[in-house]
């Protein structure tokens, strides 16, 4: 009971943590940077959202939204949206099943079957949330560094280069960390699944045989023959 405990909050911890780096990689502004801080007199980041330019010097921060989700962008950043809220969404829902399939809380407490295959379906969708998170957020880094190699192989040079930011660390963390609170959840599902199928198997025998034993004794109680008088007694005893 104490490792299954373990492996609950364990997963739980790391899914938290994973979900709400999912959420502030989608809606942060730093998936890409300006390579080149040292030339520039500002920092620029670019997110999938909006684009933002901060001054070295007074901290004044300006940001830009880009034009409106139905206008066209580059698929990179079209596909990144689209896997990233895809991760959020599973992320999410899987930590709130997470949390009602936990020992401590009381729901359903009578039932812990039910309660491991809650935490199944929770791992179940964390390592799901995991797929498209790590492929959005590498896809992504991976296309800005062919872009910049492709640039500097070329020597082009356009006034600014970007590298992936801190966003996209983001992303690629709570990814990681969605795959290891799946991977402890399953784990933690199919560990402790046969034992308490056999309690509550063993309990369900041991019911039936205290039924079966007390019905017995009930019979053996009763005379093989009665007379009609004793039977007329025994109804109006029951009524």
């Amino acid at each position: 009971a104490d490792m299954r405990f373990f492996l609950q909050y364990a997963g739980c911890f790391f899914a938290f943590f994973s979900t709400g780096f999912l959420i502030a990689s989608t809606w942060t502004d730093c998936w890409m940077v300006n390579a080149d801080d040292s030339l520039e007199v500002s920092t620029k980041c670019r997110g999938l959202w909006w684009e933002c330019v901060t001054n070295v010097f007074d901290g004044i921060q300006t940001c830009d939204e880009y034009d409106s989700i139905f206008a066209e962008h580059p698929v990179k950043l079209v596909l990144t949206r689209a896997m990233m809220i895809t991760a959020d969404i599973l992320a999410g829902f899987g930590f709130l099943f997470l949390v009602l399939g936990l020992d401590c809380v009381k729901f359903l407490p009578d039932e812990p079957l039910i309660k491991l295959r809650i935490c199944l379906v929770s791992g179940v969708m964390l390592l799901v949330a995991g797929l498209p998170g790590i492929t959005g957020s590498v896809w992504y880094a991976v296309d800005v560094y062919v872009e910049r190699s492709s640039l500097v192989f070329h020597n082009v040079f356009l006034g600014i280069q970007y590298k992936f930011g801190w966003s996209c660390w983001l992303g690629m963390a709570g990814s990681l960390g969605c795959f290891l609170s799946g991977s402890l959840l399953t784990c933690c599902m199919y560990l402790f699944r046969e034992t308490s199928s056999g309690r509550l198997h063993s309990a369900y025998f041991l019911r039936k045989g205290y039924s079966s034993a007390g019905t017995i004794v009930t019979n053996v109680h009763l005379p093989s023959s009665q007379t009609a008088t004793a039977k007329m007694y025994a109804v109006d005893t029951r009524v």
